[in-house]
């Protein structure tokens, strides 16, 4: 998997405050020898460093949701997200982009990522060449149109990836991103069986999958929050990713 990670934490802003010192009695005569009735200028505003970056988390995850936007589970996932004050990476159908566009634009103002999972959601393994790239570049154009920026990865569909697809895929300029921990929230076993197969497995790095669409997500929303409250007591940073 060639992928570059970004950390999308909290943003920390600090401002360091430089004085400018003149030489106030130089200052001074000049000004009054000049003009005696009028003070001298005041000194410019302190000017305020650029802002620092905070740097990446050294243990984290990659929380990726995939198969939406979907109207009813994205926006309560993007909630439980920004309650946590966690950042993920939104692998969207293009043909749910066209129908939901203002979901996509709100994931992407949110600071999280939007990538590609092809138009609508066919396994690329099974595709022409011709079929497989209009199958890409169509969910490039509906995510672009909405966030102004072309997808850099490709999660295909069912992880299928065969020497075809990294060939095509590496010939449209696409990263390929699977998963290292499944949550197994598409077989809807109950809330509490996500959390425990996503807690079990979890390491340093991990990129974990679950689903905002695609299907009834109410086991996955439900799951989330103890999922995030246990990745945070136990260090965890979020980070998001591109190719």
């Amino acid at each position: 998997m060639d992928v570059r990670l970004t950390r999308t934490g909290n943003r920390v802003v600090g401002l360091a405050m430089m004085m400018v010192v003149s030489a106030v009695i130089g200052t001074v005569v000049v000004a009054a020898a000049k003009s005696p009735s009028k003070p001298s200028p005041p000194p410019p505003p302190p000017s305020a460093a650029a802002p620092a970056k905070t740097p990446l988390p050294t243990k984290y995850v990659v929380l990726t949701f995939d198969d939406g936007p979907d109207v009813v589970y994205t926006p309560k996932i993007l909630q439980i997200l920004k309650q946590y004050d966690a950042k993920a990476t939104f692998f969207e159908v293009g043909k749910n982009v066209t129908r939901h566009p203002a979901l996509t634009k709100q994931i992407h103002a949110a600071g999280h990522s939007v990538q590609n999972h092809t138009w609508d959601h066919a396994d690329l393994r099974h595709l022409g060449a011709a079929a497989l790239r209009k199958e890409i570049a169509s969910t490039d154009k509906a995510i672009r149109a909405q966030t102004g920026s072309t997808p850099t990865c490709l999660r295909p569909p069912y992880g299928g990836v065969d020497a075809d697809v990294r060939q095509q895929a590496k010939a449209l300029g696409k990263g390929l991103v699977v998963w290292s921990v499944d949550s197994r929230d598409w077989t809807k076993p109950g809330s509490a069986v996500i959390v425990k197969q996503v807690l079990t497995h979890v390491r340093n790095g991990s990129v974990i999958l679950m689903h905002d669409g695609g299907g009834n997500r109410s086991q996955t929303v439900a799951a989330l929050p103890t999922i995030l409250k246990s990745l945070k007591a136990q260090g965890y940073g979020f980070r998001t990713v591109t190719c």
